[in-house]
């Protein structure tokens, strides 16, 4: 079951929201709790650091490039 709640938000959004809500054939609160869904998974450390080591975990690391990333990194004031 879902939560209701009362939230304010800039006239010109929710007008947007309106208008893709009826586009995608979607609820308002589907299109919400949608779009609150996807910005959590976004702005999740772990689920952002899971998916860059999806994203490189085959990769073959350029020696050049790790060179220079360590040159970098050893020149940083830690």
């Amino acid at each position: 079951m879902g939560m209701k709640i009362a939230v304010s938000i800039p006239e010109a959004v929710f007008r947007s929201a309106e208008l893709l809500a009826k586009r995608l054939r979607k609820s308002r609160s589907r299109l919400y709790a949608e779009a609150v869904a996807e910005y959590l998974v976004r702005h999740d450390p772990e689920a952002v650091r899971a998916a860059l080591d999806e994203f490189y975990r085959d990769a073959v690391p350029d020696p050049a490039m790790t060179a220079l990333t360590i040159d970098a990194l050893r020149k940083q004031p830690w």
